[in-house]
């Protein structure tokens, strides 16, 4: 076979092969785009986040009334040329997560919390005309059954807020509201509500504009010692709910990652 002949041999063979392994690889990756696509998170993109956290500051106002939160600079960048901060700080401070341990011997700690539940759909009970007409409001199973009757069942794995419009209140003195006997006086869940959504649908968590999962006067934590102990969370101070719909916004839950916490201050976020 002569030289030229023997190049344009390899030449076609290469070309070939060339085509079976572009054809090939086509029709793999077409076969691993109809069998292997991810169902989407969401039905439809989200237009916008809404943050639901509050700016936590070393006065943020606390349940028992003393500072929580505290920041010391360690390096400053005209020395150092960076910045760096101490920080010392109770677990329930600021917008928070409370955790199954909080009021359980054993529960489950914050970092414990599967991840899954903490992205959810979110339920919005707007109480704020009851709170307006008293501090001393509560989320009852009235409340639940206005929702539904307005907005349909509640989903299945939601996070289910109560907006009281409390949070307008968090720089004053209000956001406690406590008397001259040292009662405070804000909203909070009825322990009848929350054995009604434990009863229901897989409610993943409860979450109040206020201080408390209990409303201000409470003496004994029923909420707490009702919901927690269920394997659920709480989240108290959460910000903005007036900015969301009652139904349709997906919650995102920033909870802390530490070892044996019963809690800690959450970055908290909607998608709608």
């Amino acid at each position: 076979m002569c030289h030229h002949c023997v190049i344009e041999n390899v030449k076609s063979n290469m070309l070939s092969r060339r085509s079976f392994f572009t054809g090939s690889v086509a029709a793999a990756g077409a076969a691993l785009a109809v069998t292997t696509t991810p169902a989407p998170l969401f039905a439809q993109a989200p237009a916008k986040a809404e943050d639901l956290t509050h700016e936590l500051f070393d006065m943020f106002p606390t349940y028992f009334g003393a500072q929580q939160f505290w920041m010391e600079q360690k390096f400053n960048h005209k020395e150092h040329t960076f910045n760096l901060f101490e920080w010392r700080l109770s677990e329930h401070t600021g917008t928070h997560i409370d955790a199954p341990l909080h009021f359980t011997p054993d529960g489950k700690s914050v970092a414990e919390l599967p991840v899954g539940d903490l992205v959810a759909p979110l339920v919005v009970i707007d109480i704020r005309a009851k709170a307006d007409a008293s501090a001393d409001a509560q989320v009852t199973p009235d409340d639940l059954k206005a929702w539904t009757a307005a907005n349909g069942d509640l989903p299945e794995g939601a996070i289910v807020a109560m907006l009281s419009g409390w949070g307008a209140h968090v720089a004053t003195d209000k956001f406690r509201n406590a008397d001259d006997k040292k009662v405070m006086h804000f909203p909070g869940f009825h322990v009848e509500a929350v054995q009604a959504l434990m009863e229901g649908p897989s409610i993943k968590a409860i979450a109040v504009d206020t201080l408390s999962l209990d409303f201000g006067m409470s003496p004994d934590f029923i909420v707490h010692n009702t919901w927690l102990p269920s394997g659920r969370y709480g989240i108290e101070g959460i910000a903005n709910l007036e900015n969301l719909p009652a139904k349709g916004a997906t919650i995102v839950v920033g909870a802390p990652k530490v070892r044996g916490g019963t809690g800690g201050p959450a970055r908290v976020f909607a998608l709608v």
